[in-house]
C-alpha cells in the first residue's frame, strides 16, 4: 500500500507516484514516494496526491481534471518521468496555470538501445530460440542446420525510422555500423537526418513501408497517430520486412499487427510497448514471429538516473517559482 497521504495542503510537497532509481534531491521540500510495487490503482494515486505542491508522474498516471481536482488548488506542477506527455490533458493544465515538464534526451539512447535490440532478436528470432532451448528441445533434437532457425539478415538492408526526432535518430546512427540504408517520415524536412553521416531519404509513408526491410516507430502518440499502422498499412510492408515499436502502443493497431504475424504478411515484429499496456492481447502473444519486453526503453540504470535528475531540476524551480528547464506547458 501507498504511504498515507495527509490531509493537508502544503506549499513545498512534493509526490512522487512511484519509486525512481538515484537521489530524490530537492531541498526544502517535503517528498512523499511511493514504493516501486505494486502499482497504486486509481483511488490510491488520487489520496496519494493530495495536497501537493508538486507531483513527479509516471507515464501510466493520467493527468486530467480529476486528478487535478484530488491534488488541490495549490498545485504547481506536474514532472512527468518520461518524455510522451499523451498522459496530460495539456489543455486542463494549462486552463489552470499548472506546469508540466518531462524528461527529453535522458531516453534518447537507451530507448535506441532497446529498439535494435528488438530489431536483431525479432530479425535473428532470438526469442523462438530462447524458448526452444529452455523447453529441452535442443538438447533432445540438437540443431537443424543448416536449414533451421532462418532469419533476415540486417546488413545493407533498408530502415524506415516513423518519427525523426531524438530518438529516431540515435537509431538511424546505430544502422549505419549495419551499413544499412535509411528512410525516414516526418511532417517537415530534417537536415541533420538527410546530412552525412545518416544521409536519409524522406521519404511518404506508404511508399516507405513498401520499401523497407525494417521499421522502427518512434512518433508521439497523437489523434493523427493512433492507428497509423493499422491492416492496409501492414499489407504494403514485404513479408520479409520487420517491425518493432519503442513509442507508443496504440500507433499499431495490435490486432491488426497479430492477424499479419500469424498469415506471414510480415515476418516479426518487436515490441517494448502496447495498445492496451500492460494488458496484450492474447492472440498477440501466441504469435511466435514476435518479441516483447514490458516497456523498458530507458531501462538503462545511467539514463533512469538521469531522468530522476531532471524531475527534481523541473520540481525544484517550479517551487522556486521559476521556469522549470524542461517546460511542455
Amino acid at each position: 500500500m501507498p504511504p498515507t497521504s495527509k490531509s493537508t495542503a502544503s506549499s513545498s510537497l512534493v509526490a512522487v507516484t512511484r519509486a525512481v532509481p538515484g537521489e530524490v534531491d530537492i531541498p526544502g521540500a517535503e517528498v512523499r514516494i511511493a514504493p516501486a510495487e505494486p502499482q497504486m490503482t486509481r483511488g490510491q494515486l488520487l489520496e496519494f496526491v493530495r495536497g501537493s505542491a508538486v507531483v513527479v508522474s509516471m507515464f501510466h498516471d493520467r493527468i486530467d481534471a480529476e486528478f487535478l481536482d484530488a491534488a488541490g488548488p495549490q498545485l504547481r506542477g506536474v514532472c512527468n518521468f518520461a518524455v510522451g506527455v499523451d498522459n496530460f490533458d495539456l489543455a486542463e493544465c494549462r486552463r489552470r496555470s499548472i506546469a508540466v515538464t518531462n524528461t527529453p534526451d535522458a531516453v534518447t539512447e537507451g530507448t535506441a538501445n532497446i529498439a535494435f535490440a528488438l530489431m536483431l532478436a525479432a530479425a535473428r528470432r532470438v526469442g523462438e530460440g530462447d524458448r526452444f532451448v529452455r523447453a529441452g528441445k535442443f538438447e533432445r533434437q540438437g540443431n537443424i542446420f543448416p536449414t533451421g532457425w532462418l532469419g533476415v539478415h540486417t546488413t545493407g538492408q533498408t530502415l524506415l525510422i516513423i518519427g525523426a526526432g531524438r530518438i529516431g535518430r540515435a537509431v538511424a546512427l546505430r544502422a549505419l555500423g549495419f551499413g544499412m540504408r535509411v528512410m525516414y517520415v516526418a511532417r517537415t524536412a530534417h537536415p541533420d537526418f538527410e546530412q552525412a553521416p545518416i544521409a536519409a531519404e524522406r521519404i511518404e509513408l506508404d511508399e516507405g513501408l513498401r520499401r523497407a526491410d525494417f521499421v522502427s516507430i518512434h512518433t508521439p502518440l497523437t489523434p493523427e497517430t493512433r492507428h497509423l499502422i493499422d491492416a492496409r498499412r501492414l499489407g504494403l510492408m514485404k513479408p520479409t520486412a520487420v517491425l518493432v515499436n519503442t513509442a507508443r502502443g496504440p500507433v499499431v493497431d495490435e490486432k491488426a499487427l497479430a492477424s499479419a504475424l500469424r498469415a506471414g504478411v510480415i515476418f516479426g515484429a518487436g515490441l517494448d510497448v502496447f495498445e492496451f499496456e500492460p494488458r496484450v492481447l492474447p492472440e498477440l502473444l501466441e504469435c511466435d514471429n514476435a518479441v516483447f519486453t514490458p516497456h523498458i526503453g530507458s531501462g538503462e540504470r545511467k539514463y533512469r538516473e538521469l531522468m530522476t535528475a531532471m524531475v527534481c531540476a523541473n520540481a525544484r524551480a517550479i517551487l522556486a517559482g521559476e521556469r522549470p528547464p524542461n517546460l511542455v506547458a
